[in-house]
């Protein structure tokens, strides 16, 4: 019998970082995700196959249910280990998905370009919970780890404000539909960034709790803004704000210093996509640096 399920990509609008801490974040649910599709198999294995967005097979494995029982990771495999540290966790949960089964076939779809940094990892956990009826927020725990906002994404189909308190995580549905959204562009950086190796540097840096206040009240003010000049000046305090916290320069700063409107990092600096605030249309402008994959807010979120 045939399952599939689907979650959505995330971009992280505020609080980059900080929400590690506490802070609150808005993040925005995208149009592009992945699904997972589940099949019955046979032989006591998973017969995996991962397409990319082009349809091509970025990912191919045979993986048996004694490799999952027993965590069995192979050398110069890291995509297979990965993949069996995530059922091995789903496995301690729920083993029923392995005791009872005699195999399965599974592939997964994703709908935006893996190098995207859209959520390609939380999308799959989420798509595994929902499969194999367990918690995402744990299983992200168990594996990845990190804050649990782009679970939160995949999960609804609405922007969302996302905090953790208590190490609990905490959704507020919320409504941004901005009259200026049509002056919101995202631009692809050309490189995904490692949010592992992000977050790593980040925990090295003191915290305080006047700053996760600060940011605080700069994601209610970029969430409510009015209009576009006011949207912008939120935008670029924040941006300002956390550049002193990471002590890194702002990409603005570092590749469009020319440019005339906003230019936000989004989730971990220095890669992915940014978000772009500006009174024309920028694509030209973008396009002459090298940067072509340009989306417009409406092309791009929920």
């Amino acid at each position: 019998m045939k399952k599939t399920f689907y979650s959505n990509g995330k971009l992280l609008i505020t609080a980059e970082y900080l929400v590690l801490d506490g802070a609150i974040a808005l993040a925005l649910p995208t149009k592009l995700g992945q699904n997972l599709i589940v099949e019955s198999g046979e032989n006591q294995i998973i017969y995996w196959k991962s397409f990319d967005s082009d349809k091509t097979v970025w990912f191919e494995e045979i993986i048996s249910f004694n490799e999952i029982r027993n965590k069995t990771l192979s050398e110069n495999q890291k995509i297979k280990n990965t993949l069996i540290e995530i059922l091995y966790e789903g496995f301690l949960k729920n083993p029923s998905f392995i005791n009872d089964s005699i195999g399965y076939k599974v592939s997964t779809n994703l709908t935006f370009p893996r190098n995207w940094g859209l959520g390609t990892s939380s999308s799959l956990i989420n798509n595994i919970a929902k499969w194999l009826e367990i918690d995402a927020f744990e299983l992200l725990n168990s594996s990845f780890g990190g804050s649990g906002y782009d679970i939160a994404c995949a999960q609804n189909d609405c922007p969302i404000l996302y905090q953790l308190v208590n190490y609990k995580p905490v959704v507020e549905k919320v409504v941004f539909n901005p009259e200026f959204s049509k002056n919101i562009y995202f631009v692809y950086l050309n490189q995904k960034q490692n949010s592992r190796s992000a977050i790593e540097n980040y925990r090295k840096k003191e915290i305080s709790n006047d700053i996760i206040f600060k940011i605080n009240i700069l994601t209610v003010q970029i969430l409510e803004s009015k209009n576009f000049h006011s949207f912008a000046e939120a935008i670029k305090t924040h941006e300002n704000l956390m550049s002193e916290i990471l002590e890194t320069e702002t990409i603005q700063s570092q590749l469009f210093s020319d440019f005339s409107g906003t230019i936000k990092s989004l989730g971990a600096w220095g890669g992915d996509f940014v978000m772009v605030i500006s009174e024309s249309n920028p694509s030209s402008y973008f396009k002459n640096k090298g940067f072509k994959t340009i989306l417009k807010y409406k092309e791009m979120i929920l």
